[in-house]
């Protein structure tokens, strides 16, 4: 399935927080979202994954409007693992992934032999099947994203938005979620935080700055050192990564305004 921002604007008390937003996610490509804080890249995930109704724009999927989507229908096409997420009370491991087998049936329906095979199959994708059976509230905070991740995963979407995914993980876990993620098949919508994650995997990099795109394209194209210092504030080094031959970049403060111009 592709997902699709159309000029996607959100207001929230009179001000707006993201303005004219266009994207698309193509099937299957990972797509990566990036800018300073505050720059608005959870707002558009939400507009994304409609938990933040646009005030202007729409949100298509395949062409169709998310809105028009039933929300059973819209959760079967697209799962999301939002920045903060909470958990009230101390289910399993097993039990929290499960829920993401809630739009595949009716409200009153058991979760079936079949529904416990996709779950397990998504712990053992996040390296969690010897935590099944533990409270998720005895977790560390990098455990609890990875049971978030494996209960996205078991909701069996064609579309997984991703907000910060790898906060809270060590480097390894990083990299395996990630790799997960791009080799999955599924099309990727990730906010991401790290600018060297989005070099290493991202098909295509939309950068946001004060609520508006500032630039998009490959990581290659994106970001160079004139943009990472215009929007981010600092100065890049771009070098080559020795095995992939993506960029990677070395950052420093700059030195001076004349460096936003270099």
């Amino acid at each position: 399935m592709d997902l699709s921002l159309q000029g996607v604007s959100v207001t929230a008390g009179g001000r707006k927080l993201v303005e004219e937003i266009t994207l698309e996610a193509q099937q299957g490509r990972f797509v990566g979202l990036v800018g300073p804080n505050g720059s608005g890249k959870s707002t558009t995930l939400r507009a994304a994954y409609h938990v933040l109704k646009p005030s202007a724009g729409a949100v298509l999927v395949d062409g169709r409007p998310v809105e028009s989507m039933a929300p059973r229908v819209r959760a079967r096409a697209i799962a999301a693992v939002a920045q903060e997420s909470h958990a009230e009370f101390d289910f399993t491991v097993s039990e929290a992934v499960a829920m993401g087998r809630q739009p595949h049936h009716g409200l009153l329906d058991r979760i079936t032999a079949g529904d416990r095979k996709v779950c397990e199959a998504a712990l053992a994708q996040v390296g969690l099947t010897h935590l099944a059976d533990r409270g998720v509230l005895t977790l560390s905070g990098g455990e609890r994203q990875r049971v978030l991740i494996a209960r996205a995963l078991a909701q069996q979407p064609r579309i997984l938005v991703l907000d910060e995914p790898t906060n809270h993980l060590d480097i390894r876990h990083q990299l395996e979620i990630l790799t997960l993620a791009r080799e999955s098949g599924l099309t990727v919508l990730a906010a991401l935080h790290d600018l060297n994650l989005a070099a290493a995997m991202c098909d295509t990099v939309y950068v946001l700055g004060d609520g508006r795109l500032v630039a998009s394209g490959t990581p290659e194209q994106v970001l160079t050192p004139r943009l990472l210092a215009d929007v981010f504030g600092v100065h890049a080094h771009v070098v080559r990564h020795p095995g992939t031959g993506r960029p990677q970049l070395l950052f420093e403060l700059l030195d001076s305004q004349k460096d936003r111009h270099a």
